[in-house]
């Protein structure tokens, strides 16, 4: 029998890890297993012809919220097309509130949770004709991850220079915070130090150009010795790629810096999940964070200089109002190369989607479950937020700004504030989204706002900041406020 495990990804630099875990289990059962990988910019109806020419037996979909709506939709077109082939779902998706697929007919299982090993079980009973039911729980956790790094070479063909690959080396989270799938299971498995140093020397020998493995680990360092351990051996020579861990920055120790402060420059990514500073709002939603000792740290990081680290922050949260967002955004903003202004999404199978009512959430009710408005926040304000992560994206995250801003800034007391203002001068003035304001107006209307808060020293300061951050970046002549200065 053929079985295709089918992705259906973000981007082209993205790759699926779900679909690799799922592959051994079913070649070790004897099973003719095609990894198909697609994108949300692929056309629709190119994804279907080519999941319809492998006119498999059983067709396997890994569901998340950014993609359950192509799915279901591939789904039924492809049912339609071979009827006798079978659809499995799996995913986080797939996994909660299953009574919105159970009853859907071109779907013949649902398998809620962990798959390696209900997938190859479920295959079985298709194969011999022995009866099972639509939704598939496994109440059980596996007792040791799948062996090995998963991918292969062949997977990457069509993936070009950029792909990002995908490593588990802990499943599950030591935390149960309320907006997080990870808090619907407990406890943490992980590999051993050493299985995790020979898995990241297997990605060594690939013959294959990935920009970097990214550790899908909720929580990388809840041990911390292990952690040191394995960042003690990846700052080696040996290991030459780079490496994204998600991580709690409270539980670092000196013996941590110490390793970190050997790191060659860009070899190791971090990202923190600070969420909030507000201790009503983390109480909340069971998130158990010592702040003072995470900003700390995360300052203590980014003042080395050689590990990029990447900070997030939720709108949305409970106790949350505009003016505690507010604080909670000046108190990251500095602590970081990267702040990430995300939006609270109520996923079905977490704690918090249970008290909407308690909390007055209206959201979007197709994925991804977007809040729009709270007890403690208005919509428009909401939306106001969605603005500034737009203008952090563009001028603080792109590096195309960066001695320009960073002279303003540290003049303001409330970076926050900064942003708002550009927001207010954008819309007044220009009327256009950021994202379709192009490179010359973004500069121009950066210096035309800077240049109502400058002295007029500073203001030839900030000019001179600015045509070099545009000289580095662009080779087309700088726009008129800029160019004036140097005729």
């Amino acid at each position: 029998m053929k079985i295709v495990l089918f992705a259906l990804n973000g981007s082209y630099s993205h790759t699926n890890l779900a679909i690799r875990c799922l592959r051994p289990a079913l070649e070790r059962e004897g099973y003719e297993v095609l990894l198909i990988e697609s994108n949300l910019r692929d056309r629709k109806n190119s994804i279907l012809n080519n999941l319809y020419k492998q006119k498999a037996d059983i067709y396997s979909f890994s569901c998340y919220i950014w993609n359950i709506k192509e799915m279901l939709e591939l789904a039924c077109d492809l049912q339609s097309l071979l009827p006798d082939s079978r659809i499995i779902f799996g995913g986080p998706e797939a996994s909660y509130d299953t009574e919105r697929f159970s009853n859907i007919d071109y779907i013949d299982a649902i398998i809620c949770g962990e798959g390696e090993e209900a997938v190859a079980e479920i295959c079985n009973k298709i194969r011999d004709g022995i009866k099972f039911e639509k939704v598939i729980h496994k109440s059980d956790r596996l007792k040791a991850l799948p062996e090995g790094i998963l991918y292969r070479e062949e997977d990457f063909a069509g993936h070009g220079r950029g792909t990002i690959v995908y490593y588990e080396s802990s499943r599950g989270c030591p935390y149960s915070c309320a907006y997080c799938l990870s808090s619907a299971e407990r406890g943490v498995w992980a590999k051993t130090v050493e299985e995790t140093l020979s898995d990241l020397k297997d990605f060594e020998s690939l013959d294959a150009d990935f920009m970097i493995i990214k550790f899908v680990d909720r929580t990388f360092n809840f041990d911390i010795e292990r952690a040191n351990a394995i960042w003690q051996a990846i700052a080696g020579e040996e290991y030459t790629k780079k490496y994204h861990f998600e991580i709690c920055a409270s539980l670092l120790n000196d013996e941590s810096f110490e390793i970190f402060s050997t790191m060659p420059k860009g070899k190791i990514q971090l990202e923190v999940g600070l969420q909030s500073t507000n201790a009503d709002t983390l109480s909340a939603v069971a998130r158990h964070l010592d702040v003072s000792k995470t900003l700390e740290n995360c300052m203590r990081i980014k003042e080395m200089g050689n590990i990029h680290l990447h900070l997030d922050l939720i709108a949305g949260l409970p106790y949350e109002d505009f003016s505690s967002f507010r604080r909670s955004f000046d108190a990251a903003y500095r602590c970081c190369d990267k702040l990430q202004l995300g939006f609270l999404k109520l996923l079905h199978g977490t704690a918090i989607r249970e008290r909407v009512e308690d909390y007055g959430y209206k959201y979007t009710k197709e994925p991804p479950y977007t809040v729009l408005e709270s007890c403690w926040i208005s919509y428009d304000e909401m939306n106001t937020l969605e603005k500034i992560s737009f203008l952090l994206e563009r001028y603080h995250e792109s590096g195309n700004f960066d001695k320009c801003l960073e002279f303003v800034l540290e003049k303001e007391k409330s970076p926050f504030d900064f942003y708002l203002g550009l927001n207010d001068l954008i819309e007044r003035n220009d009327g256009r989204e950021i994202q379709k304001i192009s490179q010359a107006d973004a500069y121009s209307l950066l210096f035309a706002y800077a240049s109502t808060r400058l002295s007029d020293v500073e203001k030839n300061e900030f000019s001179t900041l600015m045509h070099e951050d545009f000289k580095s970046r662009e080779v087309r002549k700088p726009p008129k406020p800029i160019r004036t200065i140097y005729q």
